[in-house]
């Protein structure tokens, strides 16, 4: 997985924005009807997986687009998951979306690499839940909760940045 600090540095990796609910409101819109069309895709292992992820993803991201956290690099978005929203998520959590994104991953890029039946059906079964814990999250999210998430990436950005110009200068000399 990718470092918070590299997830900061990269074009489209981690970048507060204003907090945005509407944004969140619709990207939860996109998981619930993955929800919905997961069942119709069951007899194709890629659809599922693909499918499955993508029902953890949206979720995800509407909890970070409502804290004002963009991000384009999923692996940064699963570092952030990991990293500043462990009050929301649990390590079954992030080890349920960690598999649904290797097999993802593994089906759509590497046809040749096997992916276990039994991980799939495992992450199928409990995006359901995850969604749920999600849209909970979203409903009690307070203004606290979300400046102290967003405090603590600008501390970080900052770091990164201060780092930057460090080896900057140390380059230049």
């Amino acid at each position: 997985m990718a470092s918070i600090s590299w997830c900061l540095s990269q074009k489209g990796g981690l970048e507060l924005t204003e907090p945005n609910s509407n944004m969140a409101n619709s990207y939860i819109g996109m998981a619930e009807e993955s929800l919905a069309i997961q069942k119709g895709v069951v007899q194709s292992k890629i659809w599922t997986a693909t499918t499955t992820y993508y029902i953890f993803y949206y979720a995800l991201y509407a909890l970070m687009l409502r804290i004002g956290v963009k991000c384009e690099i999923h692996s940064c978005s699963l570092e952030f998951m990991k990293r500043h929203l462990a009050v929301f998520y649990g390590e079954k959590d992030i080890k349920m979306i960690e598999k649904a994104f290797n097999a993802r991953i593994d089906l759509q890029y590497y046809s040749n690499r096997p992916v276990d039946d039994q991980e799939i059906e495992e992450t199928r079964r409990y995006c359901a839940e995850f969604f749920i814990k999600t849209k909970d999250a979203l409903a009690k999210i307070t203004e606290g909760q979300i400046e102290r998430v967003r405090e603590a990436l600008k501390a970080q950005t900052q770091i990164e940045q201060s780092s930057i110009g460090h080896n900057h200068a140390l380059r230049d000399l």
